[in-house]
């Protein structure tokens, strides 16, 4: 029987790629979708500008947009998935957790707080305990669990590999895809024949969710990992796909073969949205790319290569998907994460 989930926010640009993987999901049915008072009460068809590359699903196009608020959505709704503005989503998704909801989360807002899980299922998902310190803090019924910023998941999984040589010190330096701005996060006349040094918020987000995903959880709290993280991050005129440049000092000195084992031998896991191999490493100098290899897993994989040693540890290349792996696909994981340990 498959649990009845909503998507807070589903007209935007993460709210379609949502719709658009939960819709054949073998364990969930859409059965609420949420936006603004403006689209509330037409159909989805209607109030959604559908960009995605594959038709609105069947069922979903007809369906009634309603409000974002709890009232609004079924009581029978197990699960939702929030694409809120992180303005919104800091307003409105602690509602619907005091309502009683699940509410697994791509929006930034709280990802930082001491009792919210921000999980990667394949890396931390012990993280979930803090579940029962956030429901007995804030005497909460439901829950909220975070998934990190786009450009965040694309390096972490590769770092969590490279810990067993001990991790000391990351730089990174990041080419990131326009789409993770969403629809109109930057213009044509920014963009193209162009590269755009900064992106606001994003090296921060980098910096710290990174050390809070590889920390240690001893089933009170999370303690930040030690290495010191520090990032650089450009918006380059790529569709999707973020690739970054990282740089990795470690206590121990691994040849190159060893660091593509750490890689290649990476667990994933049993989930339905998690690839078979979470880390898939290229020989050549020249990949991965965005266009030839984003769509790795489903999009769900990370793909990394160029890998060199230098006089303190490893330089190499990896890449995400991110919109799948980075954002909608990320929420479904840690959806399924949740179905599996038996939240709601």
């Amino acid at each position: 029987m498959s649990t009845r989930v909503g998507v807070l926010g589903a007209t935007g640009a993460v709210g379609q790629r949502l719709i658009q993987l939960l819709a054949p999901h073998p364990d969930f049915e859409i059965a609420a979708l949420t936006a603004s008072g403006a689209s509330a009460g037409r159909t989805y068809r209607d109030a959604a500008k559908w960009r995605v590359d594959s038709p609105i699903p069947e069922g979903v196009a007809d369906a009634t947009v309603v409000e974002t608020d709890p009232e609004a959505v079924p009581d029978d709704v197990g699960l939702l998935f929030s694409s809120l503005p992180s303005g919104v989503g800091a307003a409105v998704e602690p509602e619907f957790v005091e309502a009683g909801y699940v509410v697994s989360s791509n929006s930034s807002n709280g990802r930082m707080d001491d009792d919210v899980p921000l999980t990667i299922p394949e890396i931390n998902a012990d993280h979930l305990g803090l579940i029962e310190v956030q429901r007995d803090e804030r005497g909460w019924d439901g829950a909220l669990i975070k998934n990190p910023n786009c450009s965040t998941i694309t390096m972490v999984p590769t770092l969590a590999a490279l810990d067993r040589f001990g991790l000391d010190r990351v730089h990174v330096s990041t080419l990131q895809a326009v789409s993770g701005a969403g629809y109109s996060g930057v213009t044509s006349m920014e963009i193209i024949d162009n590269v755009i040094p900064h992106i606001g918020g994003e090296a921060d987000k980098m910096e710290t969710e990174s050390r809070k995903l590889l920390g240690s959880f001893d089933g009170a709290e999370v303690s930040l990992h030690e290495a010191d993280v520090s990032a650089s991050c450009n918006r380059v005129p790529t569709l999707d796909g973020h690739l970054e440049n990282v740089w990795a000092d470690l206590d121990e000195d691994p040849a190159p073969e060893a660091v593509a084992e750490a890689f290649e031998s990476f667990p994933g896991i049993d989930l339905h949205s998690s690839p078979e191999q979470l880390i898939e490493v290229f020989e050549e100098p020249d990949r991965p790319q965005p266009r030839l290899d984003r769509n790795l897993g489903g999009g769900m994989a990370v793909a990394a290569g160029g890998i060199e040693t230098t006089n303190r540890g490893v330089q190499f290349n990896c890449l995400a998907h991110n919109t799948m792996r980075g954002a909608a696909g990320a929420s479904i994981l840690n959806g399924e994460l949740l179905l599996e340990e038996g939240y709601f």
